[in-house]
Protein backbone atom coordinates (compact mmCIF):
# COMPACT_ATOMS: atom_id res chain seq x y z
CA UNK A 1 0.00 0.00 0.00
CA UNK A 2 1.09 3.57 -0.66
CA UNK A 3 2.11 6.22 1.84
CA UNK A 4 -0.65 8.00 3.72
CA UNK A 5 0.57 11.13 1.95
CA UNK A 6 -1.29 9.77 -1.07
CA UNK A 7 -4.48 9.51 1.01
CA UNK A 8 -4.40 12.87 2.80
CA UNK A 9 -3.84 15.57 0.18
CA UNK A 10 -4.25 19.32 0.44
CA UNK A 11 -6.08 20.89 -2.48
CA UNK A 12 -9.10 22.82 -3.67
CA UNK A 13 -12.61 21.42 -3.93
CA UNK A 14 -15.19 20.58 -4.92
CA UNK A 15 -14.11 17.08 -5.99
CA UNK A 16 -10.93 15.08 -5.59
CA UNK A 17 -11.77 12.85 -8.55
CA UNK A 18 -13.38 15.48 -10.80
CA UNK A 19 -11.31 18.56 -9.90
CA UNK A 20 -8.06 17.67 -8.15
CA UNK A 21 -7.34 14.57 -10.27
CA UNK A 22 -7.88 16.22 -13.67
CA UNK A 23 -5.89 19.25 -12.53
CA UNK A 24 -3.03 17.00 -11.50
CA UNK A 25 -3.11 15.12 -14.80
CA UNK A 26 -3.26 18.34 -16.84
CA UNK A 27 -0.35 19.80 -14.90
CA UNK A 28 1.81 16.77 -15.69
CA UNK A 29 0.81 16.87 -19.36
CA UNK A 30 1.62 20.58 -19.59
CA UNK A 31 4.99 20.08 -17.91
CA UNK A 32 5.93 17.58 -20.58
CA UNK A 33 4.59 19.32 -23.70
CA UNK A 34 4.86 22.98 -22.70
CA UNK A 35 2.99 26.25 -23.07
CA UNK A 36 3.03 26.34 -26.88
CA UNK A 37 1.25 23.04 -27.44
CA UNK A 38 -2.46 22.90 -28.20
CA UNK A 39 -4.63 20.52 -26.21
CA UNK A 40 -7.93 18.79 -26.82
CA UNK A 41 -9.23 16.92 -23.78
CA UNK A 42 -12.05 14.37 -24.05
CA UNK A 43 -13.88 13.59 -20.81
CA UNK A 44 -15.67 10.25 -20.43
CA UNK A 45 -18.12 8.59 -18.07
CA UNK A 46 -18.74 10.36 -14.78
CA UNK A 47 -16.24 13.10 -15.67
CA UNK A 48 -18.42 13.92 -18.65
CA UNK A 49 -21.84 13.57 -17.01
CA UNK A 50 -21.12 15.62 -13.87
CA UNK A 51 -18.06 17.54 -15.02
CA UNK A 52 -19.84 20.88 -15.31
CA UNK A 53 -21.10 20.82 -11.73
CA UNK A 54 -17.74 19.60 -10.48
CA UNK A 55 -15.80 22.28 -12.43
CA UNK A 56 -13.81 19.68 -14.36
CA UNK A 57 -13.73 21.64 -17.60
CA UNK A 58 -12.96 24.86 -15.72
CA UNK A 59 -9.94 23.45 -13.90
CA UNK A 60 -8.53 21.86 -17.07
CA UNK A 61 -8.84 25.17 -18.92
CA UNK A 62 -7.21 26.97 -16.00
CA UNK A 63 -4.31 24.51 -15.99
CA UNK A 64 -3.64 24.09 -19.71
CA UNK A 65 -4.39 27.67 -20.76
CA UNK A 66 -6.15 29.25 -23.72
CA UNK A 67 -4.94 26.67 -26.25
CA UNK A 68 -7.27 24.06 -24.80
CA UNK A 69 -10.60 22.57 -25.84
CA UNK A 70 -12.62 20.29 -23.56
CA UNK A 71 -15.19 17.85 -24.96
CA UNK A 72 -17.84 15.91 -23.03
CA UNK A 73 -18.24 12.39 -24.45
CA UNK A 74 -21.13 10.00 -23.83
CA UNK A 75 -19.05 6.83 -23.64
CA UNK A 76 -17.30 5.34 -20.61
CA UNK A 77 -13.75 4.03 -20.92
CA UNK A 78 -13.27 0.42 -19.79
CA UNK A 79 -10.78 0.77 -16.94
CA UNK A 80 -12.57 3.35 -14.75
CA UNK A 81 -15.61 5.68 -15.01
CA UNK A 82 -13.40 8.76 -14.58
CA UNK A 83 -11.49 8.58 -17.85
CA UNK A 84 -9.94 11.40 -19.90
CA UNK A 85 -7.92 11.47 -23.09
CA UNK A 86 -5.43 14.25 -23.80
CA UNK A 87 -4.76 14.95 -27.49
CA UNK A 88 -1.60 17.02 -27.89
CA UNK A 89 -0.97 19.08 -31.01
CA UNK A 90 2.11 21.08 -32.01
CA UNK A 91 2.07 23.26 -35.14
CA UNK A 92 -1.27 21.73 -36.07
CA UNK A 93 0.10 18.19 -36.02
CA UNK A 94 -1.06 15.53 -33.56
CA UNK A 95 1.92 14.56 -31.40
CA UNK A 96 0.38 12.21 -28.86
CA UNK A 97 -2.81 10.76 -27.37
CA UNK A 98 -2.57 10.06 -23.65
CA UNK A 99 -5.26 8.43 -21.49
CA UNK A 100 -5.52 9.03 -17.75
CA UNK A 101 -7.95 7.89 -15.05
CA UNK A 102 -8.86 9.85 -11.94
CA UNK A 103 -9.41 7.01 -9.48
CA UNK A 104 -10.40 8.94 -6.36
CA UNK A 105 -8.73 11.07 -3.72
CA UNK A 106 -6.91 13.08 -6.38
CA UNK A 107 -4.89 10.06 -7.54
CA UNK A 108 -4.18 9.44 -11.23
CA UNK A 109 -3.42 6.23 -13.12
CA UNK A 110 -1.99 6.50 -16.63
CA UNK A 111 -2.79 4.01 -19.36
CA UNK A 112 0.37 2.25 -20.44
CA UNK A 113 3.89 2.61 -19.08
CA UNK A 114 4.85 6.08 -20.30
CA UNK A 115 8.16 7.49 -19.19
CA UNK A 116 6.44 10.27 -17.25
CA UNK A 117 3.91 7.97 -15.58
CA UNK A 118 3.45 8.64 -11.88
CA UNK A 119 5.10 5.91 -9.84
CA UNK A 120 2.89 4.23 -7.26
CA UNK A 121 5.44 3.39 -4.62
CA UNK A 122 4.27 0.99 -1.95
CA UNK A 123 5.65 1.64 1.52
CA UNK A 124 3.45 -0.84 3.40
CA UNK A 125 4.06 -4.56 2.80
CA UNK A 126 0.72 -5.66 4.18
CA UNK A 127 -2.21 -5.76 1.78
CA UNK A 128 -5.23 -5.85 4.10
CA UNK A 129 -6.21 -5.32 7.72
CA UNK A 130 -5.83 -9.00 8.65
CA UNK A 131 -2.15 -8.86 7.70
CA UNK A 132 -1.74 -5.54 9.52
CA UNK A 133 -3.30 -6.92 12.71
CA UNK A 134 -1.01 -9.95 12.56
CA UNK A 135 1.98 -7.59 12.31
CA UNK A 136 0.69 -5.57 15.27
CA UNK A 137 0.25 -8.70 17.40
CA UNK A 138 3.65 -10.08 16.44
CA UNK A 139 5.45 -6.85 17.37
CA UNK A 140 3.16 -5.65 20.17
CA UNK A 141 2.48 -2.52 18.10
CA UNK A 142 -0.32 -0.01 18.08
CA UNK A 143 -1.69 1.22 14.75
CA UNK A 144 0.32 4.41 15.21
CA UNK A 145 3.53 2.43 15.82
CA UNK A 146 2.84 0.59 12.59
CA UNK A 147 2.47 3.80 10.59
CA UNK A 148 5.60 5.38 12.01
CA UNK A 149 7.72 2.34 11.21
CA UNK A 150 6.84 2.67 7.52
CA UNK A 151 6.58 6.42 6.84
CA UNK A 152 9.66 8.67 6.60
CA UNK A 153 11.08 10.95 9.28
CA UNK A 154 9.17 14.00 8.04
CA UNK A 155 5.77 12.35 8.22
CA UNK A 156 4.82 13.76 11.61
CA UNK A 157 5.44 17.26 10.27
CA UNK A 158 3.22 16.40 7.31
CA UNK A 159 0.43 15.25 9.65
CA UNK A 160 0.64 18.55 11.53
CA UNK A 161 0.28 20.37 8.20
CA UNK A 162 -2.75 18.23 7.40
CA UNK A 163 -4.29 18.85 10.82
CA UNK A 164 -3.71 22.60 10.64
CA UNK A 165 -5.26 22.74 7.15
CA UNK A 166 -8.27 20.79 8.40
CA UNK A 167 -8.71 23.15 11.35
CA UNK A 168 -8.33 26.17 9.10
CA UNK A 169 -11.09 24.87 6.82
CA UNK A 170 -13.40 24.44 9.81
CA UNK A 171 -12.71 27.92 11.12
CA UNK A 172 -13.09 29.57 7.71
CA UNK A 173 -16.35 27.77 7.09
CA UNK A 174 -17.79 28.81 10.45
CA UNK A 175 -17.25 32.48 9.59
CA UNK A 176 -18.64 32.56 6.06
CA UNK A 177 -22.16 33.48 5.06
CA UNK A 178 -23.92 33.79 1.72
CA UNK A 179 -24.66 31.32 -1.06
CA UNK A 180 -22.58 28.41 -2.34
CA UNK A 181 -21.67 28.87 -6.04
CA UNK A 182 -23.80 27.03 -8.58
CA UNK A 183 -27.33 26.79 -9.91
CA UNK A 184 -28.71 25.33 -6.69
CA UNK A 185 -28.17 28.65 -4.89
CA UNK A 186 -27.77 26.74 -1.64
CA UNK A 187 -27.30 29.00 1.42
CA UNK A 188 -24.42 28.35 3.79
CA UNK A 189 -25.71 27.25 7.19
CA UNK A 190 -22.62 26.23 9.20
CA UNK A 191 -22.27 29.59 10.94
CA UNK A 192 -25.95 29.72 11.84
CA UNK A 193 -25.91 26.12 13.04
CA UNK A 194 -22.93 26.80 15.29
CA UNK A 195 -24.53 29.96 16.71
CA UNK A 196 -27.70 28.02 17.48
CA UNK A 197 -25.69 25.26 19.13
CA UNK A 198 -23.68 27.39 21.54
CA UNK A 199 -26.85 29.12 22.72
CA UNK A 200 -28.44 25.82 23.71
CA UNK A 201 -28.14 24.39 27.23
CA UNK A 202 -25.61 21.62 27.75
CA UNK A 203 -26.83 18.31 26.40
CA UNK A 204 -26.88 15.94 23.47
CA UNK A 205 -28.68 18.33 21.08
CA UNK A 206 -26.05 21.01 21.67
CA UNK A 207 -23.18 18.59 21.08
CA UNK A 208 -24.83 17.15 17.97
CA UNK A 209 -25.23 20.59 16.40
CA UNK A 210 -21.69 21.68 17.32
CA UNK A 211 -20.13 18.60 15.71
CA UNK A 212 -22.42 18.91 12.69
CA UNK A 213 -21.58 22.59 12.23
CA UNK A 214 -17.89 21.69 11.98
CA UNK A 215 -18.62 19.10 9.27
CA UNK A 216 -20.92 21.49 7.41
CA UNK A 217 -18.27 24.25 7.59
CA UNK A 218 -15.69 22.14 5.74
CA UNK A 219 -18.19 20.63 3.29
CA UNK A 220 -19.44 24.12 2.40
CA UNK A 221 -15.88 25.31 1.88
CA UNK A 222 -15.24 22.33 -0.37
CA UNK A 223 -18.41 22.97 -2.38
CA UNK A 224 -17.21 26.55 -2.88
CA UNK A 225 -13.87 25.43 -4.34
CA UNK A 226 -11.81 26.36 -1.30
CA UNK A 227 -8.79 24.57 0.19
CA UNK A 228 -9.52 21.36 2.08
CA UNK A 229 -7.91 17.97 2.78
CA UNK A 230 -8.99 14.79 1.02
CA UNK A 231 -10.04 12.51 3.86
CA UNK A 232 -10.21 10.35 1.88
CA UNK A 233 -11.93 12.50 -0.79
CA UNK A 234 -13.16 16.06 -1.27
CA UNK A 235 -16.79 14.96 -1.14
CA UNK A 236 -16.23 13.46 2.31
CA UNK A 237 -13.70 16.04 3.48
CA UNK A 238 -15.82 17.33 6.38
CA UNK A 239 -16.04 14.14 8.44
CA UNK A 240 -12.56 13.76 9.92
CA UNK A 241 -11.93 17.50 10.47
CA UNK A 242 -15.23 17.76 12.34
CA UNK A 243 -14.32 14.95 14.73
CA UNK A 244 -10.76 16.18 15.22
CA UNK A 245 -11.85 19.79 15.82
CA UNK A 246 -14.56 18.61 18.22
CA UNK A 247 -11.99 16.61 20.19
CA UNK A 248 -9.68 19.63 20.25
CA UNK A 249 -12.23 22.27 21.19
CA UNK A 250 -14.86 20.42 23.21
CA UNK A 251 -12.83 17.55 24.70
CA UNK A 252 -9.49 19.39 25.11
CA UNK A 253 -7.50 16.67 23.34
CA UNK A 254 -4.05 18.03 22.51
CA UNK A 255 -2.66 18.07 18.99
CA UNK A 256 0.06 15.39 19.48
CA UNK A 257 -2.66 12.89 20.36
CA UNK A 258 -4.84 14.04 17.47
CA UNK A 259 -1.93 13.49 15.10
CA UNK A 260 -1.72 9.87 16.19
CA UNK A 261 -5.48 9.44 15.78
CA UNK A 262 -5.26 10.88 12.27
CA UNK A 263 -2.57 8.36 11.36
CA UNK A 264 -4.73 5.52 12.70
CA UNK A 265 -7.65 6.70 10.56
CA UNK A 266 -5.33 6.70 7.57
CA UNK A 267 -4.55 2.99 7.98
CA UNK A 268 -8.22 2.11 7.48
CA UNK A 269 -8.62 4.50 4.57
CA UNK A 270 -5.56 2.96 2.93
CA UNK A 271 -6.96 -0.55 3.27
CA UNK A 272 -10.21 0.53 1.61
CA UNK A 273 -8.35 2.34 -1.17
CA UNK A 274 -6.09 -0.66 -1.79
CA UNK A 275 -8.77 -3.36 -1.75
CA UNK A 276 -11.92 -1.61 -2.97
CA UNK A 277 -12.35 2.04 -3.94
CA UNK A 278 -12.67 5.56 -2.54
CA UNK A 279 -14.24 6.84 -5.77
CA UNK A 280 -17.95 7.68 -5.88
CA UNK A 281 -17.92 7.22 -9.65
CA UNK A 282 -16.57 3.71 -9.19
CA UNK A 283 -18.49 2.44 -6.15
CA UNK A 284 -21.08 5.02 -5.10
CA UNK A 285 -21.04 7.24 -2.02
CA UNK A 286 -20.33 4.23 0.20
CA UNK A 287 -16.78 4.57 -1.12
CA UNK A 288 -16.55 8.21 -0.01
CA UNK A 289 -18.81 8.88 2.98
CA UNK A 290 -18.69 5.22 4.04
CA UNK A 291 -14.90 5.25 4.00
CA UNK A 292 -14.76 8.56 5.87
CA UNK A 293 -17.19 7.24 8.49
CA UNK A 294 -15.04 4.14 9.00
CA UNK A 295 -11.91 6.28 9.29
CA UNK A 296 -13.64 8.64 11.71
CA UNK A 297 -14.82 5.72 13.84
CA UNK A 298 -11.27 4.36 14.06
CA UNK A 299 -10.00 7.85 14.89
CA UNK A 300 -12.44 8.35 17.75
CA UNK A 301 -11.92 4.80 19.01
CA UNK A 302 -8.21 5.64 19.31
CA UNK A 303 -9.09 8.80 21.24
CA UNK A 304 -11.18 6.66 23.60
CA UNK A 305 -8.13 4.46 24.22
CA UNK A 306 -9.59 1.27 22.73
CA UNK A 307 -7.38 -1.66 21.79
CA UNK A 308 -6.58 -2.69 18.22
CA UNK A 309 -9.44 -5.19 17.99
CA UNK A 310 -12.03 -2.68 19.16
CA UNK A 311 -10.69 -0.01 16.82
CA UNK A 312 -11.27 -2.48 13.98
CA UNK A 313 -14.78 -3.12 15.33
CA UNK A 314 -15.60 0.60 15.28
CA UNK A 315 -14.27 1.06 11.73
CA UNK A 316 -16.08 -2.05 10.51
CA UNK A 317 -19.41 -0.67 11.74
CA UNK A 318 -18.70 2.68 10.14
CA UNK A 319 -18.32 1.08 6.72
CA UNK A 320 -20.86 -1.72 7.13
CA UNK A 321 -23.77 0.58 7.82
CA UNK A 322 -23.05 2.74 4.79
CA UNK A 323 -23.07 -0.22 2.37
CA UNK A 324 -25.07 0.55 -0.74
CA UNK A 325 -25.03 4.32 -0.23
CA UNK A 326 -25.61 5.88 -3.64
CA UNK A 327 -23.80 8.84 -5.20
CA UNK A 328 -26.51 10.96 -6.83
CA UNK A 329 -25.38 14.61 -6.67
CA UNK A 330 -28.08 17.04 -7.69
CA UNK A 331 -26.97 18.93 -10.78
CA UNK A 332 -23.53 17.36 -10.48
CA UNK A 333 -22.72 19.70 -7.58
CA UNK A 334 -21.07 18.46 -4.38
CA UNK A 335 -23.88 20.02 -2.35
CA UNK A 336 -27.09 17.98 -2.17
CA UNK A 337 -26.95 15.45 -0.52
CA UNK A 338 -23.19 15.64 0.02
CA UNK A 339 -22.93 18.43 2.62
CA UNK A 340 -25.60 16.97 4.90
CA UNK A 341 -24.01 13.52 4.62
CA UNK A 342 -20.73 14.85 6.03
CA UNK A 343 -22.47 15.96 9.21
CA UNK A 344 -24.41 12.73 9.48
CA UNK A 345 -21.30 10.58 8.96
CA UNK A 346 -19.35 12.46 11.64
CA UNK A 347 -22.11 11.76 14.15
CA UNK A 348 -22.33 8.09 13.16
CA UNK A 349 -18.56 7.66 13.38
CA UNK A 350 -18.58 8.69 17.02
CA UNK A 351 -21.56 6.39 17.66
CA UNK A 352 -19.63 3.48 16.14
CA UNK A 353 -16.68 4.05 18.47
CA UNK A 354 -19.02 4.22 21.49
CA UNK A 355 -20.73 1.00 20.38
CA UNK A 356 -17.35 -0.71 20.08
CA UNK A 357 -16.31 0.51 23.52
CA UNK A 358 -19.45 -0.75 25.23
CA UNK A 359 -20.30 -3.85 23.19
CA UNK A 360 -16.89 -5.13 22.19
CA UNK A 361 -16.04 -6.44 25.63
CA UNK A 362 -19.39 -8.25 25.87
CA UNK A 363 -19.45 -9.96 22.49
CA UNK A 364 -16.66 -10.45 19.99
CA UNK A 365 -17.48 -8.96 16.62
CA UNK A 366 -18.00 -11.68 14.03
CA UNK A 367 -17.63 -9.45 10.95
CA UNK A 368 -14.10 -8.45 9.94
CA UNK A 369 -13.21 -5.10 8.44
CA UNK A 370 -11.71 -6.84 5.41
CA UNK A 371 -14.98 -8.70 4.81
CA UNK A 372 -16.95 -5.45 4.72
CA UNK A 373 -14.39 -3.85 2.40
CA UNK A 374 -14.84 -6.77 0.02
CA UNK A 375 -18.64 -6.49 0.24
CA UNK A 376 -18.40 -2.75 -0.44
CA UNK A 377 -16.32 -3.45 -3.54
CA UNK A 378 -18.82 -6.01 -4.83
CA UNK A 379 -21.77 -3.79 -4.00
CA UNK A 380 -20.15 -0.94 -5.89
CA UNK A 381 -19.70 -3.12 -8.95
CA UNK A 382 -23.36 -4.17 -8.78
CA UNK A 383 -24.73 -0.63 -8.43
CA UNK A 384 -26.45 0.75 -11.49
CA UNK A 385 -24.36 3.51 -13.06
CA UNK A 386 -27.21 5.96 -12.40
CA UNK A 387 -26.18 5.85 -8.75
CA UNK A 388 -22.45 6.29 -9.27
CA UNK A 389 -21.83 10.03 -9.66
CA UNK A 390 -23.60 10.39 -12.96
CA UNK A 391 -26.63 12.41 -11.77
CA UNK A 392 -28.82 10.03 -13.80
CA UNK A 393 -30.80 8.67 -10.85
CA UNK A 394 -31.85 9.10 -7.24
CA UNK A 395 -32.12 12.60 -5.81
CA UNK A 396 -30.60 14.07 -8.96
CA UNK A 397 -33.84 13.33 -10.85
CA UNK A 398 -36.02 15.15 -8.32
CA UNK A 399 -34.73 18.60 -9.26
CA UNK A 400 -35.31 20.45 -12.52
CA UNK A 401 -32.35 22.78 -12.97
Amino acid sequence: MESLRELFKIGKGPSSSHTMGPERAARIIKKRFGEDAEYVVDLYGSLSMTGKGHLTDYIIHETLGENCQVNFCEETLPFHPNGMVFHIYQDGELKDDITAYSVGGGSIIWEGEDDFSMSRKNVYREKNLKEILETLDRNAYSFYDYVMEHENALFVDYLYEILDTMFDSVERGLKREGTIPGKLQLPRVAKQMYTQAINLPAGSERETLILSSYAYAVAEENASGQTIVTAPTCGSSGVLPAILYYCYKQLNVEKPRLIKALAVAGVFGNVIKNNASISGADAGCQAEIGSACAMGAALYAWILGLNNSLIEYAAEMGLEHNLGLTCDPVGGYVQIPCIERNGYAALRAIDCAIYAKNLGYVRKNKVSFDAVVNVMKNTGHDLNKAYKETSLGGLALEFDL
